[in-house]
């Protein structure tokens, strides 16, 4: 009854925006606009073609010009040089020039995005050239410049500290209203250099709750709307004014545990917490799909990547239990497992940006319990997680991990791997192979080299498991048949909404 109430509410609601407002594009999604800075929420702003980087990809992960019409290495691998596009210009009306380019990404620099993983030297401006100098050869750059982090924003951007204040672009949409954090307003910036946008404004809205959000593309209250439950999905399929797109993606729910805890510092630990985990069970329950279940960290849509001889991640409880007892830990009074006077009870932490995350959550807490392992499940925001990384206090987290944050994973292994880990990926694990191999990866680009590093990189992460894979990830997009040139970018890093078209 109150879901039909609601629907009927929104309905009304809709019809009277609709009236008003035909010519707005309605988007809705998960995500957040907690901040302004390219490093914390870049990802809404280039998603949405605010705001855009130098390099691009398209959906098969090649890489294609966007603010830089071409680039080019010298000889010995250390100068790369991004040619800007002539007819580039920001929202404000100024040009895209390669000392205002040269100055966003030494801001980027700076931070604690991707690019201040990368070797680099300097970075100059040189007539229409941005040009990067390395300290040692990283066939990645390219791909870290498609990393939302790297956005290019006019000077005007700025405060006289250097602080962004408002998001200035040079994508086809400019920002006319943002009310944090949940609605971001755009319209037709009139300077972009790929020409008009087929719907001169958009409108996004920040919800989390999965089932709101497929409410509100059954009402028509939203045209496009992104990050679906499978079990929603299933319902909307059937709706005639509805299209469902869905797309395997480079993302992983892994669990983030603390392996400098006295609960997951021995590899047999962590190694009997994935034993105690029922992939197939909660993909098919949860994610509709047995498919979805991660037998190992990378799924196949990241080639070269996915060893498909690799002994598969399992359940097997008995050894989960062996385990857990070679490690010292013995089961107490009430069936919870004890090590010196301590219980093996830990709090998990995830967030509902994905819908999905809290069943998944709640699902592991239930299995876990059958080897004595006691879960107590906490969902907050998606920022606890690299703020407990940050001070220690993170015992295990369950997330959703894009491995084409840049569309070279050697960038996101960099990241999650290297010394003291990151935000998203490893904590208190160290391991001096894989970041030699990693390195070796950043420096090579034969194929035929790069597999047997990518190959050892995977077999060392399957072995001691920093970060436990459960399942691999489907985006699924709903829109309303009132709009036509909808695609699904399975990298995250373009939603095309330019493309999209009133349907006639």
């Amino acid at each position: 009854m109150l879901r039909a109430l609601f629907i009927t509410f929104a309905l009304g609601l809709a019809v009277t925006n609709n009236s008003a407002h035909a010519e707005v594009l309605k988007v809705a999604g998960p995500w957040e606009v907690t901040g302004i800075d390219p490093a914390q929420t870049g990802y809404v702003f280039s998603r949405l073609q605010v705001a855009e980087t130098l390099v691009t990809a398209d959906p098969e992960g090649k890489l294609i010009p966007a603010l830089a019409e071409r680039w080019s290495v010298s000889e010995d691998a250390l100068t790369w040089r991004f040619t800007l596009r002539d007819k580039a210009r920001f929202h404000d009306g100024t040009p895209v020039t390669a000392q205002t380019a040269a100055a966003s990404l030494k801001r980027a620099l700076s931070g604690v995005g991707v690019l201040s993983q990368a070797p680099v030297a300097e970075i100059v401006s040189e007539g229409r050239d941005v040009v990067i100098r390395l300290e040692k050869p990283f066939s990645a750059l390219p791909a870290y410049l498609v990393h939302f982090s790297t956005i290019i924003l006019a000077p005007s951007s700025f405060d006289a500290s250097g602080k962004v204040r408002q998001i200035v672009g040079s994508g086809p949409y400019k920002v006319t209203s943002l009310t944090p954090p949940a609605k971001l307003e755009l319209k037709d910036s009139g300077t972009w250099w790929g020409g008009k946008p087929g719907i001169a404004e958009v409108s996004y809205l920040a919800v989390g709750q999965g089932e709101t959000r497929a409410l509100m593309a059954e009402s028509g209250e939203t045209d496009l709307v992104f990050s679906m439950l499978p079990v929603s999905v299933d319902r909307l399929k059937e709706n005639p004014g509805l299209d469902v797109k869905i797309a395997t993606i480079p993302r992983t729910r892994i669990l983030k545990v603390n392996a400098a805890s006295v609960f997951f510092d021995d590899i047999e630990e962590r190694q009997a917490l994935s034993y105690a985990i029922d992939r197939v069970g909660i993909t098919k329950v949860i994610l509709r799909n047995p498919e979805l279940a991660a037998t190992q960290i990378f799924p196949p849509a990241l080639k070269g990547w996915y060893a498909s001889d690799l002994p598969p991640l399992s359940r097997d409880v008995a050894r989960a239990k062996e385990l857990l007892a070679e490690a010292g830990w013995t089961p107490g009074s009430d069936g919870v497992l004890e090590q010196d006077g301590k219980r093996f009870s830990v709090t998990l932490l995830t967030y509902s940006s994905w819908p999905e995350l809290p069943p998944i959550a709640t699902a592991l807490q239930a299995q876990l319990r059958e080897v004595g392992i006691e879960i107590k499940v906490s969902v907050g925001n998606s920022s606890e997680i690299p703020a407990r990384h940050g001070d220690g206090t993170l015992e295990i987290g369950l997330v959703s991990r894009l491995y084409s944050i840049v569309p070279d994973p050697v960038g996101t292994l960099l990241q999650d791997y290297g010394p003291g880990g990151s935000d998203w990926g490893a904590m208190g694990w160290d391991n001096q192979e894989i970041q030699g191999l990693v390195a070796k990866l950043a420096v090579t680009t034969n194929p035929a080299e790069r597999a047997p590093l990518q190959r050892r990189a995977v077999e060392i992460l399957q072995q001691e498991l920093p970060s436990i894979p459960v399942t691999w990830s489907e985006l699924a997009i709903v829109s309303s048949k009132r709009i036509t040139g909808v695609q699904v970018d399975p990298l995250e890093v373009n939603y095309g909404l330019a493309a999209i078209r009133w349907a006639k």
